[in-house]
């Protein structure tokens, strides 16, 4: 069963993501009038499918996302059904010295002057990408990418409208400090239990989901300033983050019960007898009163052995455990025991304009963060190290699916998110690259060589490869060290 949800998330999240960023350019080309040779759901041998047009619509046998393949796609090839212009035109070579006439005119191209003005003017097809105006070719390159960014706003409508919103009760309450976080990297400062925030740098803020939205949008290179108030009294402190983990802790552990769930088979909190509904009330004879607490307990451990009380069915029941050293999701070593908290998300039934209106939200709150950390990334602010690879999503796909639609949903959106931000960089081989050297073209008022262009992309090509050869690297690192 683990395999099958494994082989079912990534064709959902994966699968089905790569496929609508391909039904993005499928749909604008044909717009402008551009034939499509091949629309593939998958890749590898043709499986079977049907030709309606000029189009073959076929099924490939690895169904693991799509492409599409557009006339005149190849730069070094234009209607090659037709006409054969090639760089180099190989077959006037051919025919020139075979009849004994000299060399063959390589190229007929005019230098100065658009490729696809010269075709329309010269009556050839019009039918090629590239006889198109370089803006069409440039949105054709862009659809892709924009459906990516569009399809979670009707993917999470969709979710809400059905399901209903997913609430935090939390979330919506008071900003007021529950206990401050032991974590090692939590922030220090003047904070008590018991303060109320009402702003921070400079922002009002009324919920606790309003205090993140704050907090993740701060530059953390300035200390944060937390006006609160205690007992009626108010006071300005201010806290510095050096990073978003070190952020996460700021407003102390979250106000969420310590009830357990998901209790992982052969893991310490499964050998030392926890079971699903305990809540924990202390640990080494340590009051624990939020989720928060238990997880700093576990994670300042040492690896030592704990002495936790939980209740169970109104009773207090006592177990010894010992925390492994594992990587976390972000390959950190970390002191983990094996257990999750149980989700208390409720769900609030809206109509169909609030849930399209939520959806739109929750995107560009999806498309920010991701911009931001992408943003990060290149500042040298955020590690290579962290970004999930192949094995990564695979790994986040298959929870999703043991967890139910939901969750799949809300990863296929993230995923959405992030193949359509990551393919407008302007990276050769990309759809961003593309539309950088349209844009250049645009502005020369030329075409670029076509040895430019292969280079460029071989360069862009290297590139990519090198970076997933690293991703994948500490991909498998992680996953080895979560199950060594």
């Amino acid at each position: 069963m683990g395999f099958l949800h494994l082989v079912i998330g990534v064709g959902l999240v994966l699968g089905v993501m790569i496929l609508v960023h391909e039904w993005g350019h499928f749909v604008m080309a044909r717009v402008f009038k551009v034939r499509v040779d091949v629309f593939s759901i998958g890749f590898g041998p043709r499986l079977f499918g049907w030709k309606r047009g000029d189009t073959d619509y076929r099924l490939s046998a690895l169904p693991f996302g799509g492409y599409v393949r557009m006339a005149g796609q190849d730069p070094t090839e234009i209607d090659s059904e037709n006409h054969q212009w090639v760089s180099g035109n190989s077959a006037a070579k051919t025919n020139a010295a075979a009849t004994g006439t000299g060399t063959a005119t390589a190229d007929r191209r005019i230098p100065g002057v658009p490729v696809g003005a010269q075709l329309r003017s010269a009556g050839w097809a019009t039918d090629e990408l590239t006889s198109k105006p370089r803006w069409q070719r440039a949105l054709i390159s862009f659809a892709g990418p924009a459906v990516n960014l569009v399809f979670p706003i009707f993917l999470l409508g969709g979710l809400y409208l059905v399901s209903g919103e997913p609430v935090i009760p939390y979330s919506l309450q008071p900003v007021q400090i529950a206990a401050l976080s032991t974590d090692k990297d939590a922030p220090k400062s003047d904070l008590r239990p018991g303060d109320l925030v009402r702003a921070i740098n400079g922002t009002a803020v009324a919920t606790w989901d309003e205090a993140f939205k704050v907090i993740d949008s701060a530059n953390l290179e300035q200390p944060l300033r937390l006006d609160v108030e205690e007992k009626g009294a108010s006071r300005t402190i201010t806290v510095r983050a050096k990073d978003i983990t070190a952020a996460s802790y700021v407003l102390g552990v979250l106000p969420i019960p310590p009830v357990l769930d998901s209790i992982q088979p052969g893991d310490p909190a499964d050998q030392a007898g926890l079971q699903s509904g305990d809540v924990v009330r202390a640990i080494d004879n340590q009051p624990i009163h939020y989720w928060g607490q238990f997880v700093d307990a576990v994670r300042n451990s040492g690896g030592k052995n704990l002495t936790i009380t939980v209740e169970r069915n109104g009773q207090m029941v006592q177990a010894n455990i010992i925390p492994k050293l594992r990587a976390n999701e972000a390959g950190e070593p970390t002191y983990q025991v094996g257990v999750a908290v149980k989700d208390d998300t409720v769900y609030q039934k809206v109509g169909f304009s609030q849930a399209m209106r939520d959806g739109v939200t929750h995107t560009g709150y999806i498309i920010e963060r991701t911009a931001g950390t992408v943003g990060l990334l290149f500042s040298g602010k955020v590690s290579i190290k962290q970004l999930q690879g192949p094995v990564g999503i695979s790994h986040l796909a298959k929870q999703a699916v043991d967890r139910g639609s939901a969750a799949v949903i809300q990863l296929m959106a993230l995923i959405s998110v992030n193949l359509g931000i990551l393919n407008l960089l302007p990276i050769p081989i990309l759809d961003g690259g593309n539309i950088l050297l349209l844009a250049i073209e645009g502005v020369m008022r030329r075409d670029l060589s076509m040895g430019f262009k292969e280079r460029f992309v071989q360069v862009g090509l290297v590139f990519l490869l090198v970076l997933f050869a690293i991703v994948m690297y500490h991909d498998v690192l992680r996953r080895l060290a979560a199950h060594s």
